[in-house]
């Protein structure tokens, strides 16, 4: 490994306690982890680049078969509007998303030298309690997620900027963000990320 490469992966396994910060956004059939489906997933991971600052690195993304007899909230539904059922969906099940997240993380924790991942979520609790949930249903084992540290861009952005809500903390961190992309995995997460990256760059 090339000496400045050795060193930012050197750095990166020791600014997070041995953490490596991975953003992820759950999309749900409603608020409770144990009883709603999960029905999008999208990570992701976070590394020091070239100038020494946290950047995101590529998402990954799925859409999520519920389980069956998972309950639907009507106005979670609404407010998403994903159609769980639609064919073109190209869903996969709760256990194939864990292992290829687990794949992907645990290739790169290796890679940067960290002992585990911790979740970076807007209201963390929520998106880290929907993966649990699935991790229990498919008796799923090695999860590289710690299992109840996580960064909470909320209470950060709260702290940081004044305001704990996505769309408002973006804007007071002059980050664009378009409120008919939201609700979506993908698009959460990514802003979530640029916002976590924007307090951890220039305001801590």
């Amino acid at each position: 490994m090339p000496v400045k490469q050795h060193l930012k992966h050197a750095l990166m396994s020791s600014r997070f306690r041995g953490f490596l910060p991975v953003v992820v956004d759950v999309e749900t059939s409603g608020l409770n982890a144990a009883t709603d489906a999960l029905l999008e997933v999208a990570i992701v991971p976070l590394m020091l680049n070239k100038s020494g600052l946290l950047s995101a690195m590529e998402t990954d993304a799925y859409h999520v078969q519920p389980f069956e007899g998972a309950h639907f909230d009507p106005e979670a539904i609404a407010l998403t509007g994903i159609d769980a059922s639609h064919p073109l969906r190209f869903a996969v099940s709760e256990h194939h998303v864990l292992h290829c997240i687990s794949r992907r993380l645990h290739a790169l924790l290796e890679e940067f030298h960290c002992q585990r991942a911790v979740l970076v979520g807007h209201n963390a609790w929520f998106d880290l309690g929907f993966i649990q949930a699935a991790i229990k249903r498919c008796h799923f084992r090695g999860s590289p997620f710690h299992s109840f540290t996580s960064f909470d861009t909320a209470t950060l952005s709260g702290v940081a900027l004044g305001e704990t809500v996505l769309a408002k903390a973006l804007r007071a961190a002059r980050i664009p963000f378009d409120v008919s992309q939201a609700h979506s995995a993908i698009y959460d997460a990514e802003k979530t990320a640029a916002l976590f990256c924007h307090i951890v760059n220039h305001v801590l």
